[in-house]
């Protein structure tokens, strides 16, 4: 499972390219500007001045500008390098030092004609490059800043920060596949480097291989014992069918780090295989650390129902639709959980008029509050309007006629007023739509008896059975998944004692 925290569209949080900064050290001279702006004569001239007859006053306004980018006041060197640019021109270190000082500052617009001289000037080095590329990306030109990420990774190929760049380039532009090679390539430059590992790590589970990826996390834990490893680690066994193993992670990484994000994790592992009285625990403390977050109280509303206890699911997920009144996951459970405790009926109905209001170009949407009106308002109830939840289901079919479940509880309304010829075709195309919903097959077959249409009928009874026993053994089987994790955890826990 993969998570919106990670990397743009892609699992990853943040595309890490890496500037190549100038250099600290005292040795950095600025002995190589041109004495004057260059006059005509000058102008085929080589673009430095000799080594033996430096300008000191340039050099010294150009140490001044280098000072104040190391000490980040990045507005004066800003300042002092404008004043002399126009005095040296052709002068590579100013106009890449001044390119980096506005990236520094988020002004990429600024800096990126002055990274693109400093190309210009200086078309062998890779950092120029890199510098320029990552100006490139940053604001969105990215067929540009790919072609000087390769040229850079062309001129040092043995540089990390080149291949790290491309790999991560490749990443951003979802061609994961190319970018693992580039941080493959970073990595055995660097074996040290958390962030590049780790990017490496994601781009092997997307490619699928998960092997490498567990081996490269392990390297990365000896080196970093962190809670966003261990989550990752979590995919990875979760990935393999490592499902104890991959809850230990997910665990591990709550324990170290308790974030919306990692406690989300495990109860959500723990809740897709239904162990769910530890999946409950998990949301509810969550929920309690997080109140404000949405999908921690839908989880809960999830393990919950799942669970059984209905009454308690609809109230956590009446709370889930007011913290995020947008979110249709809320309102799928949220239907499920009402059809078993419909006690809770005003407030449901509420909660689904305004889904319908926020979003009437939703099927679903009017969908959930036609069923919402025909649940809490059933058979004897003189404020029930069949004819709104006609409206409604209509309307839902109108905005997607392959919605399955509108046209089953269409078919259901008909034949509730023993309309069983208005029924038939909407359980036809239900069935039609999703042959594997067992309803479909015994409400329809239903109506093949009331209309006698015996042969039929009974075709339909049987195929509903088989589905209905295909659904009890998968029932059993995730049971058998839940028992073996209890049946661990307690192994664990009393090699412990």
């Amino acid at each position: 499972m993969f998570h919106v925290e990670h990397f743009s569209n892609l699992p990853f949080s943040v595309i890490r390219y890496k500037s190549v900064t100038l250099s600290r050290g005292p040795m950095w001279a600025f002995f190589l500007l041109l004495a004057c702006a260059p006059t005509a004569a000058a102008q085929t001239a080589p673009a430095r001045a000799p080594r033996q007859n430096p300008d000191p006053k340039l050099d010294q306004q150009f140490q001044a500008a280098v000072a104040q980018y190391n000490a980040g006041n990045f507005a004066d060197a800003a300042q002092r390098l404008e004043k002399l640019l126009p005095q040296v021109p052709e002068s590579f270190e100013v106009q890449e030092l001044l390119g980096l000082v506005y990236s520094a500052q988020q002004q990429d617009s600024k800096a990126s004609p002055h990274l693109q001289q400093a190309v210009r000037l200086k078309p062998d080095s890779a950092s120029a490059r890199t510098n320029f590329a990552a100006g490139l990306a940053r604001m969105g030109k990215f067929e540009l800043a790919g072609e000087q990420f390769h040229k850079a990774a062309e001129l040092d190929p043995e540089n990390f920060d080149t291949n790290h760049n491309l790999g991560e380039f490749y990443a951003q532009e979802h061609k994961v596949a190319d970018a693992v090679r580039y941080l493959e390539q970073a990595q055995k430059i660097d074996p040290s480097s958390y962030g590049n590992g780790y990017d490496l790590s994601l781009a092997y589970i997307l490619t699928g291989r998960i092997a490498d990826a567990r081996l490269q996390i392990h390297d990365l834990l000896k080196q970093k014992d962190t809670a966003e490893l261990h989550n990752l680690l979590g995919e990875v066994e979760e990935k393999d069918g490592n499902f104890v193993e991959a809850v230990n992670q997910y665990q591990t990484a709550a324990h170290m780090e308790p974030s919306e994000s990692n406690l989300f994790d495990w109860g959500s592992e723990l809740l897709i295989h239904r162990t769910l009285d530890p999946a409950i625990e998990v949301f509810q403390q969550a929920s309690e650390r997080y109140p404000k977050s949405a999908r921690l109280i839908i989880g809960l509303g999830m393990a919950l129902y799942s669970r059984g206890n209905y009454d308690e699911a609809v109230k956590a997920l009446l709370k889930g639709a007011d913290l995020d009144p947008s979110d249709p996951s809320c309102y799928l459970f949220l239907s499920k959980a009402y059809d078993s405790s419909p006690g809770q009926a005003d407030e449901v109905i509420q909660r689904f008029r305004r889904f319908a209001e926020l979003q009437p170009g939703n099927a679903r949407a009017l969908y959930y509050y036609a069923m919402s009106l025909w649940k809490g308002k059933r058979a004897q109830d003189p404020d029930l309007d069949l004819h709104q939840i006609e409206g409604l289901l209509k309307k839902s079919l109108a905005l997607d006629d392959k919605l399955a479940e509108a046209h089953l509880q269409l078919g259901n309304l008909y034949s509730d007023q023993a309309k069983y010829a208005d029924a038939i075709p909407e359980y036809v195309r239900a069935r039609e739509l999703n042959p594997d919903l067992a309803d479909v097959h015994y409400r329809l077959g239903q109506a093949y008896v009331h209309t006698g249409q015996r042969d039929r009928a009974e075709a339909e009874l049987q195929v509903y059975q088989r589905l209905r026993a295909e659904h009890l053994a998968e029932l059993d089987k995730q049971r058998a998944d839940i028992r073996q994790f209890v049946y661990s955890e307690k192994e664990s826990a009393s090699a412990k004692q």
